[in-house]
């Protein structure tokens, strides 16, 4: 039997509190490594085994860079991105498609209506329908494809776990975790996701966020790159007002979170912080990673005050704020 994440390794992360009254609370698992890559702190049992959803898509956008796929700046970046759907999005995969001589139909992930409110209700209002390039992993998709047009795999079946460019995936993931895949599950979107551990997943994390483009590596080159280009392009991560894009706007981090409460979180200095909702909750994920690196020195209080000042953690009550999501007792 595969050791899981379970209630017994989880630990109170996050309350959410209306009118002085703890109304939920979110128990989870960390683990913090200091810039080193020394672990400094565990929280519960970071030794079980997650999904790292979309909090894998850094090491699968690595894959796709070193297979062959060209893509640098804003479109290597929205290749790592969970994006709400905007037509500025939208626009940015659709370019990276057509420079490998690709349409929409060769995207895998399934259609749906873009996460974005208002590009939703305008594409309501122009009768328009679902659609695979407005799916929220369109940009890795489209970094999939053409790291299969530039080595030669065939596009048709890039998804399947025996695919070429997935076993290079796999690989890849197993290079920068230090671990053998335990488990393969089909994510969200199609794609292979593969389970490690959470502290796994860490190394992974922090050896991206703290690599250098100048390194004799070519793996290390590629995520110092990358990690540069989503610095750069925070929008594309995942969208204006949204957690992710607010972290990396506000604080310089390296984000990016993944469903059912995974976040993953590298401050400028190197200090990352990996963290897994037992609930799957995501809510607090943003500033309980954030608070975990301002215990470990890596941010001030003052950055910690401005971020929660522009994520939407109030508690509302009859249209007024009564309270607060905030990180629990753990933390």
């Amino acid at each position: 039997m595969l050791e899981t994440f379970t209630v017994a390794d989880a630990v109170e992360l996050a309350v959410v509190e209306r009118s002085g009254f703890i109304e939920s609370r979110h128990a989870g698992s960390a683990i913090v490594l200091s810039p080193d890559g020394d672990v400094v702190r565990r929280l519960g049992n970071p030794d079980a085994l997650v999904l790292p959803r979309s909090s894998l898509k850094p090491l699968q956008a690595i894959a796709c860079v070193t297979a062959g796929a060209e893509l640098a700046g804003e479109q290597l970046a929205i290749s790592t991105a969970s994006h709400v759907g905007t037509d500025r999005h939208v626009d940015l995969v659709r370019e990276i498609l057509t420079a490998g001589g690709l349409t929409e139909d060769d995207l895998g992930c399934p259609s749906t209506w873009p996460r974005d409110t208002g590009t939703r209700d305008e594409l309501v209002r122009e009768h328009g329908r679902p659609t695979r390039i407005r799916m929220d992993c369109s940009g890795k998709h489209a970094a999939m494809l053409r790291a299969c047009v530039a080595t030669g795999w065939p596009t048709e079946g890039y998804l399947h776990p025996s695919h070429p460019l997935q076993l290079h995936i796999r690989e890849v993931v197993e290079r920068l975790s230090g671990e053998k895949i335990a488990h393969t599950a089909v994510d969200g979107c199609g794609a292979p996701i593969h389970a490690i551990t959470l502290a796994g997943l860490g190394r992974a994390i922090h050896r991206i966020g703290s690599a250098s483009e100048r390194s004799p590596f070519a793996l290390h080159r590629v995520a110092g790159t990358l990690v540069r280009a989503v610095k750069e392009n925070p929008w594309t991560i995942e969208g204006p007002g949204r957690a992710d894009t607010i972290a990396i706007e506000t604080l310089g981090v390296f984000a990016k979170s993944g469903a059912e409460g995974i976040m993953t979180m590298v401050a400028p200095d190197g200090t990352t912080v990996v963290l897994k909702m037992l609930d799957g909750g995501a809510r607090a994920l943003v500033i309980v990673a954030a608070t975990l690196l301002a215990r470990a020195g890596a941010l001030s209080e003052a950055d910690l005050a401005t971020l929660a000042n522009a994520l939407p953690l109030a508690v509302l009550g009859g249209g007024s704020d009564v309270g607060m999501i905030r990180p629990g007792a753990a933390v």
